[in-house]
């Protein structure tokens, strides 16, 4: 309990900062977008490249990723169909929309969790990956193809085709995964700079996370998305734990603290870096902030209640 209590502690502590830095102003009006496009353009790419290069991938290559993968994709179509029949939201928010109810914060409070609650960090390696690997590049592509409908003729095609391959992240864990699947290790004098680069992914989007939510209401009438965010929160912390536990149980047969283990992974909020892709492409921003914030502070309640229903 008290690594669950930790790894929110941490978080709430550096979103508190960026917060204070937005309402002093001390980075000036245009913070959140700098540090958004920094965290898009050289930080993740960056960390995703490291992370790839120095981790076993035989990880991946377990239930979790099938269950973590599978479940995640699973919630975030839920949520695109029921959006789309229901409130009539375009491509773009849709995919917003899907990654807010299923996009796992893997890295800055997945990572503690692991480590403080589960006693082991590979449990959170395989979901990571598969983020890194498959889902964000489904969603960019998407984004990417959306963002290209606004042009015209030829340019409309060739930003369709050539924007999702040129985009940063997608470069960045294509470009780790294939290092590492051939097994060539880059010399230490061009690993070092991109760890630092990666290393200030986590604490900038957090950064900008607080940023962004000076001088406005969370989850404000009139104001915010109030349907999407709840049917997305509700997704993400009620629908894709169950569902995890479901096919976890009974689909693999696990117990003990493997189930533990997944539904906990599960139970994490969404991920800041929905608001990064989301500042990035300008498209349902409200909705990605106050979806990772309700998730974060609603996520402390449903790990307790998971720890000790499984632990």
């Amino acid at each position: 309990m008290s690594g669950v209590i930790s790894g929110f502690t941490v978080i709430f502590i550096v979103v508190g900062i960026g917060y204070i830095l937005g309402r002093t102003r001390v980075l000036g009006d245009g913070a959140h977008g700098v540090l958004s496009r920094l965290v898009f353009f050289v930080s993740t790419p960056a960390l995703l490249f490291y992370s790839l290069v120095t981790t076993d991938l035989s990880v991946i290559f377990s239930s979790t990723l099938v269950i973590a993968g599978g479940c995640a994709l699973a919630i975030g179509a839920v949520y695109a169909v029921i959006a789309r029949l229901w409130l009539h939201r375009t491509i773009a928010e849709l995919t917003i929309g899907a990654m807010a109810s299923s996009y796992v914060n893997s890295v800055n409070l997945g990572l503690p969790i692991a480590i403080f609650v589960l006693d082991d960090a590979s449990f959170i390696a395989p979901l990571l990956l598969f983020q890194i690997l498959v889902y964000s590049p489904i969603a960019l592509v998407a984004l990417d193809a959306t963002s290209a409908e606004k042009g015209s003729g030829s340019s409309t095609l060739r930003n369709a085709v050539v924007g999702p391959i040129t985009n940063p992240i997608v470069v960045g864990g294509v470009a780790g995964l294939v290092v590492s699947l051939i097994g060539v290790t880059p010399p230490h004098a061009v690993l070092a700079p991109l760890k630092m680069l990666g290393d200030a992914s986590v604490p900038a989007a957090l950064l900008a996370f607080g940023l962004s939510l000076t001088g406005v209401a969370v989850f404000k009438k009139g104001h915010s998305p109030r349907r999407d965010i709840a049917l997305a929160t509700v997704l993400k912390m009620i629908a894709m734990p169950a569902l995890v536990y479901i096919v976890a149980r009974w689909g693999f047969g696990e117990t003990g603290s493997h189930l533990f283990a997944q539904v906990v992974i599960a139970a994490l909020p969404t991920a800041q870096n929905v608001l990064v892709f989301a500042t990035r492409y300008r498209q349902a921003e409200i909705m990605a902030r106050d979806t990772a914030l309700i998730t974060t502070v609603a996520s402390i309640p449903v790990i307790m209640i998971i720890s000790v229903l499984l632990a």
